[in-house]
């Protein structure tokens, strides 16, 4: 199977994957940009993928439910292999969906850790941990996503120009509660991160 192009994106919107997994069983929610917009009510900037995330370890119940849609697994910069047990089982955490028909990738699905009911942050695993009940939030109309806070913790690492904006922007609408969890989290694993200032003063 030759491998699709990895810049023809054109991705569904979120409300487009929460009708198509309004029967999955598992936690799941929007991550990355669009959570960030989903939490501030309103679309920011545009967004050329959509990735949802859910527990690694009942990833398997989700495809069925795209039978329209081929699933590849990463598997270096650039390069892509179609999903099996054996890519499934590599490094990667991703699994992207390309439908045929439209010649385009329509998400990009993290395969998460958790233990049970319990979310673990691919930051760090041991001491970054909270219930799903916790970690996963809803749009005015039912479209789950991923705690702001967390969402800003996974952006911290790379801070590129659009990671910066999600961040000045959320900062102001952030709970004293959430600004001390991404502080903290941040301490743990980017303790000189520019943001810890920022969120202090916020």
């Amino acid at each position: 199977m030759t491998q699709p192009d990895v810049d023809a994106w054109d991705a569904w919107h979120p409300r487009e994957i929460a009708d198509r997994l309004r029967d999955l069983t598992i936690p799941w929610y929007v991550a990355a940009g669009w959570s960030v917009d989903l939490f501030r009510g309103e679309q920011t900037r545009e967004h050329e993928d959509l990735e949802v995330a859910v527990p690694a370890a009942h990833f398997g119940l989700l495809p069925p439910l795209f039978p329209e849609l081929d699933f590849w697994v990463p598997a270096g910069p650039g390069v892509l292999v179609p999903m099996t047990a054996e890519a499934l089982a590599g490094e990667s955490h991703q699994t992207w969906a390309w439908d045929p028909a439209a010649g385009a990738w329509r998400f990009d699905v993290f395969r998460e850790p958790h233990d049970g009911d319990t979310w673990i942050c691919r930051r760090d695993e041991q001491r970054i941990r909270r219930p799903y009940r916790e970690i996963i939030r809803r749009t005015g109309d039912g479209i789950p996503y991923l705690a702001i806070e967390a969402t800003l913790l996974f952006k911290a690492k790379q801070a590129r120009a659009k990671d910066e904006a999600d961040f000045t922007g959320a900062l102001p609408l952030l709970s004293r509660a959430e600004r001390g969890w991404l502080d903290a989290t941040l301490g743990l694993v980017h303790p000189d991160h520019p943001w810890r200032k920022r969120l202090r003063s916020a």
